[in-house]
């Protein structure tokens, strides 16, 4: 039971490193995350959406309780995920398409490995 708990908050903790990096970066408009945004074709006002998007979903994906809304954060990470993929894909960007599936797959570790209490099954009686 302890191991699985260190698997979740290790999981959980890099995605949360990475869509908080790449939320703040987009809410900031560094340059890098800019560029990157340009060309892969979306306009700069996009990058506000991005961030806050993250950032709200990240608060949410932390903190206590709250499961229906964490379904929801990990519903919206995946799309954020999985979008970027085949943004970075049509874009034309080859391998470096694949990458955002490994913070991807840290997601389905956090999913499948989360504790009761953030499981929404529990919450509802199923």
């Amino acid at each position: 039971m302890k191991s699985r708990a260190v698997v979740y908050w290790t999981s959980t903790i890099v995605v949360t490193l990475v869509l908080g990096i790449s939320g703040g970066m987009a809410m900031a408009h560094l340059p890098p995350m800019m560029k990157a945004l340009t060309h892969l074709g979306y306009p700069p006002y996009f990058s506000n959406i991005l961030g806050v998007g993250k950032f709200v979903g990240l608060v949410i994906f932390l903190v206590p309780g709250l499961p229906r809304w964490k379904e929801w954060a990990y519903a919206g990470f995946t799309i954020t995920i999985l979008s970027a993929c085949y943004s970075h894909f049509s874009s034309g960007d080859g391998w470096l398409a694949l990458e955002p599936l490994a913070t991807f797959m840290f997601l389905v570790v956090s999913y499948a490995t989360r504790p009761s209490g953030r499981r929404l099954a529990n919450v509802v009686g199923h």
